[in-house]
């Protein structure tokens, strides 16, 4: 039997490095993401994962490395490159990011309006079939003020979606929503891959909807990619981060306070 081609991942980061002033932010990340996955990234607050999401989106280029988004060298490209790409791949923000002045169905369309030359007719159907897809057929004249939150990221994410990307990053879909909702949001989450055969970059740092929603989970800490795996993989680590991780405690460093204070008023 001849051997089964692996396809190329979608999404391909090589010895990726990120300093702040002399402050690395990102130390060596390597991560492949295959097509029709999704990958959820997790870390807590300052462990690099918003600015890993920064870069694979292009907005924010590396020190060094190599960061390949559908076959193109993201980091090399020019503004109107990745203008260009952005226009295959989908953003839902944290809190929708919606334009208050705007109605919620003209916020899906804004996209359509911005980069195709559809006619009037055809962008408002496209909208209010993401918008159904969305459970928010009913809503579509609401301003955002009149939304719930959950309602917020839905729109956001109707909208990040109605040009039907072949790529989808969800930056921290459950944050601010009670456990109902964002469990209603998970599952449109896998509904959206099943259905438009999307691949899916998650942020978030919610432990029971990473479980629920991802293939795979790649955790970071203080710039570091401790591990990248399954599910299964990641419940069975012995790394002492991961274990904390999963078992909601505090990762302690010892701190020596006359070293500490040192630190803080060095000139």
């Amino acid at each position: 039997m001849a051997p089964q081609t692996r396809n190329p991942p979608i999404i391909s980061v090589k010895e990726l490095n990120t300093f702040y002033g002399s402050r690395q932010i990102l130390n060596n990340i390597k991560l492949d993401v295959q097509r029709k996955e999704i990958m959820v990234i997790m870390g807590h607050s300052g462990s690099g994962k918003t600015t890993l999401f920064k870069h694979i989106l292009g907005l924010q280029r590396p020190q060094s490395g190599s960061i390949k988004v559908l076959d193109n060298e993201i980091t090399t490209m020019t503004r109107d490159e990745l203008f260009n790409l952005r226009k295959k791949i989908g953003v839902a923000f944290q809190n929708g990011a919606l334009f208050s002045s705007m109605s919620t169905i003209e916020n899906v369309e804004l996209p359509l309006k911005e980069h195709t030359r559809l006619d009037r007719n055809t962008i408002k159907i496209m909208a209010r079939l993401k918008l159904e897809l969305m459970n928010l057929g009913e809503h579509e004249d609401l301003m955002p003020a009149e939304l719930s939150g959950g309602m917020l990221k839905r729109a956001g994410l109707a909208r990040a979606v109605v040009m039907d990307p072949q790529l989808l990053f969800f930056d921290e879909p459950s944050a601010g929503l009670d456990p109902v909702t964002s469990a209603e949001l998970d599952e449109l989450i896998l509904q959206l891959r099943d259905a438009m055969n999307m691949t899916i970059i998650v942020v978030t740092h919610e432990l029971e909807s990473a479980f629920k929603i991802a293939d795979r989970i790649t955790i970071l800490d203080k710039g570091v990619q401790i591990m990248t795996g399954t599910k299964e993989e990641i419940c069975q680590s012995q790394d002492t981060r991961v274990i904390n991780m999963l078992q909601r405690r505090v990762n302690s460093d010892i701190v020596n306070a006359d070293a500490y204070m040192e630190q803080l008023t060095r000139d």
